[in-house]
């Protein structure tokens, strides 16, 4: 009866297979020491690397490749002594060629020990990684892609292929990166770490082709361990050749990049995010801006039928809500970009509260809530910006406001905490659920709501609440017990500061001048063009109107106006462009202010440097651009926002 045919044995990697690798390797110079640290071997990339001979360097102690100030310091002895009791020493520093040149290394020193434990000597391995040097940020965010390809390090797989992909040796790295121990995987095909689609594509075959054409072969991919998990690979393969040049096999070394590439990700889709909300931002605020002004119109009109006046108010409120969604769009995209200012002076907290409870109160009446008050506490001084300390505190307000069923009861205490200003803003509203909790300065992220939403929002205020009180170099907290009544607390504290030495009275605003000023204003959105010019008109202004960048500078030099509104999107020729035309090309230009959706630091710099001398962004609030208007002209004849009771 026949035998059974044995299964073919699988050859160890022996000493000599792993001396052909290490001579033919020329990125890395590699070579022995014994236990004093003198040099006992010397392969091609050593010499090609240092620009010695091996007879120039065998038996001369490796002290000789480094610079004097580190053989002052007995640099080489510290590291051999960290590389016997510890097993293996890393360093990166300036190193010497046979020339006396210098370059920068990375080196690995690992200890080598008998049978018995007994220290035999050490493997070097050195790199040269100049070019990473010279570019301090390369160097600073990449790490290096290629150790040595020797037993014992851990950080990369490193394992050798036969000339048909088969693998014959393993690290103990690649046993930690990859699941196998060596008995597992060894006289298996290396198309095994690939994800199955891409190893039935005949890629792992591909990269051995061109790895063996061009010497070396490099990529980033999925890879996949032995659990089945993926992971984010860079590979290298390298052919590795004998002295005749006969092609033996190749050396593969791979790293684990996957939290990197996760970093790359989260990175990049933050910035896509941020343009996003900058576009969108733009594109909801100018149609928003002659709706803006007509209801302003409006409101400087007295409306005989209360119909109109009720179905006027409401427009009015529902154009409020979105320019505030607007804004917290615009302002996460600052925040998480760090394009968000500050301008922090001694800010009395108590009259911060006070504007944001009078901002508020509008949406707490109309839900026919009770408010109490309390803050009745000596002076509370901090360190702040005057409009995002009040943002802070009415983003609360309209929280609770929102998230409390109607004819419920918010409460608002201003107190000292120690070295701090502590702001409480408390409802009895439906509180938040303890899973919730958690997440709840998170982006995005809502209390439950009804079918319709009632609610609103786009789960933006409190987390734009928790990064603006971060940058005051505060802090928030949520409380609530998650039951239906109990509502929900919020506490915010902020550094106390020193009052300013001077608290006088408000400047004195500059009386009102006789002659009356002229105005134009340039907007492609005829409708946003037109009602900001009739706006204008009821505050005493003479108007033109243009609609283009050609016609707005035939107006400039013919009309001679004092003010020109322009808007910076404008089709073919932008407002920036006109702007640096009218600077130019008049001799007395008139005061330049951009009016456009973007509102960004970037923004308001590039409008200033075309000539402009305000900013403002769509839509523009009447009372805003009264008080620009006043202030340039130093008094108008009238350029006061009345609006009708």
């Amino acid at each position: 009866m026949p035998m059974p045919a044995e299964a073919p044995a699988v050859r160890p990697v022996g000493d000599a297979d792993y001396r052909l690798m290490v001579d033919s390797v020329l990125d890395y110079a590699i070579f022995l020491l014994d236990p004093e640290g003198r040099i006992l071997s010397w392969n091609a990339g050593a010499q090609q690397m240092k620009g010695y001979e091996a007879s120039e360097v065998i038996g001369r102690h490796f002290s000789m490749f480094y610079p004097p100030e580190l053989r002052d310091v007995d640099w080489p002895q510290r590291e051999l002594d960290a590389a016997r009791a510890q097993g293996r020493f890393e360093d990166e520093g300036w190193r010497l060629r046979k020339d006396g040149t210098r370059f920068w290394a990375n080196v690995v020193l690992t200890r080598l020990v008998d049978a018995d434990g007994g220290l035999r000597g050490y493997s070097k391995i050195t790199r040269d990684l100049s070019e990473r040097q010279q570019q301090e940020e390369l160097l600073r965010t990449s790490e290096e892609r290629f150790r040595l390809m020797v037993e014992g390090i851990k950080d990369y797989a490193i394992f050798m292929l036969d000339p048909d992909g088969i693998i014959s040796s393993w690290n103990a790295g690649a046993r930690l990166n990859k699941g196998y121990e060596a008995g597992e995987i060894i006289g298996q095909h290396f198309s095994v770490f690939y994800p199955r689609n891409v190893a039935e594509s005949g890629w792992p075959a591909e990269e051995l082709r061109r790895a063996l054409a061009d010497g070396r072969f490099e990529d980033e991919g999925w890879r996949v361990r032995k659990d089945g998990t993926r992971f984010w690979a860079s590979v290298v393969i390298t052919a590795v050749r004998d002295h005749s040049g006969r092609h033996i096999g190749f050396a593969k070394v791979t790293r684990d990049l996957t939290e990197r590439r996760r970093i790359s990700v989260l990175e990049e889709e933050g910035r896509r995010v941020t343009t996003f909300l900058a576009m969108l931002g733009h594109e909801l605020r100018n149609p928003l801006a002659p709706i803006v002004s007509a209801l302003t119109i409006m409101e400087m009109e007295s409306i005989e039928s209360a119909t109109l006046r009720m179905t006027r108010d409401v427009i009015a409120r529902q154009v409020d809500q979105m320019r505030r969604l607007i804004d917290d769009l615009l302002d996460v995209g600052r925040i998480t970009s760090g394009k968000l200012r500050l301008d922090l002076v001694p800010l009395d907290l108590r009259e911060a509260t006070l504007e944001a409870i009078e901002a508020s109160e509008p949406l707490i009446r109309s839900r026919s809530h009770t408010l109490d008050v309390d803050i009745e506490c000596p002076e509370l001084w901090v360190r702040g910006d005057r409009t995002r300390v009040a943002q802070i505190i009415g983003n609360l307000l309209t929280n609770a406001a929102k998230y409390t069923p109607p004819g419920g009861r918010i409460a608002v205490r201003l107190d000292e905490a120690g070295l701090n200003a502590e702001l409480s803003v408390s409802d009895n509203g439906i509180g938040i659920p303890p899973k919730l909790l958690p997440q709840v300065f998170d982006l995005f992220v809502q209390g439950e709501q009804d079918v319709a939403r009632s609610q609103g929002g786009l789960g933006l205020g409190l987390s734009l609440v928790q990064q603006l009180v971060a940058l005051h170099g505060g802090d928030i907290a949520a409380y609530s017990s998650g039951h239906p009544g109990k509502g929900s607390e919020f506490i915010v504290r902020l550094p106390r500061t020193q009052p300013p030495a001077e608290t006088g009275a408000a400047a004195q605003k500059p009386p009102g001048g006789t002659a009356q000023r002229r105005i134009l204003v340039v907007d492609d959105n005829r409708d946003a063009a037109k009602t900001m010019a009739l706006l204008l008109q009821r505050m005493g202004y003479h108007t033109d109107v243009a609609y283009d960048g050609p016609s707005t500078l035939a107006a400039v030099k013919t009309g001679a106006p004092e003010a020109v509104i322009l808007d910076i999107g404008l089709p073919g020729m932008s407002g920036l462009e006109v702007a640096r035309q009218i600077t130019a090309q008049v001799e007395r230009p008139p005061r330049l202010i951009a009016a456009t959706g973007y509102g960004q630091d970037q923004d308001r710099e590039d409008s200033a440097a075309a000539g402009f001398c305000a900013h403002l962004t769509k839509p523009l609030r009447a009372d805003e651009l009264a008080q620009l208007l006043d202030s340039l002209f130093g008094g108008v004849s009238d350029g006061v926002y009345r609006p009708a009771p």
